[in-house]
């Protein structure tokens, strides 16, 4: 009995290491067109990417972010240590799926990566549904 408790608590999975759940055939992130979405309760993303249009893109550490700014008619701003980012779009505080929105999942590190969507994309999108047709970048003082 002590054998199988001592296993429990320095095993692999004691010790920070996870079952994939790539392993299992299923993916771990909901792609919901211009945000995705870790799936797992406990999932956190150490990192935030912003995709431009282009092809180019940046990614942040959440740990950096200080402060999360969101007005209907600017959108959402990112304070990070020496940097501000803007998420221009629609809908970016509504659940695009039950349960699921851009804003709170910014706020709880679910959000791996965003994009800009492009013009094709946009008059396509559902009134509904969220969208984001541009981002922002700059230095902060």
């Amino acid at each position: 009995m002590s054998d199988s408790v001592l296993k429990r608590y320095t095993g692999a999975r004691a010790l920070g290491a996870r079952e994939d759940s790539l392993d299992n055939g299923s993916d771990p992130i909901d792609d919901l067109g211009c945000f995705s979405w870790l799936r797992g309760i406990r999932d956190r993303a150490p990192m935030i990417e912003f995709r431009r249009k282009d092809g180019r893109s940046v990614a942040y550490d959440y740990t950096l972010l200080r402060k999360v700014v969101f007005d209907p008619s600017e959108g959402i701003t990112l304070k990070f240590d020496g940097e501000t980012v803007h998420i221009e779009g629609r809908n970016l505080d509504d659940e695009s799926t039950p349960g699921i929105q851009l804003l709170r999942g910014i706020l709880y590190h679910r959000v791996p990566w965003v994009r800009e969507m492009s013009e094709a994309e946009l008059m396509g999108a559902p009134e509904n549904a969220a969208v984001i047709e541009r981002f922002g970048f700059e230095e902060s003082e």
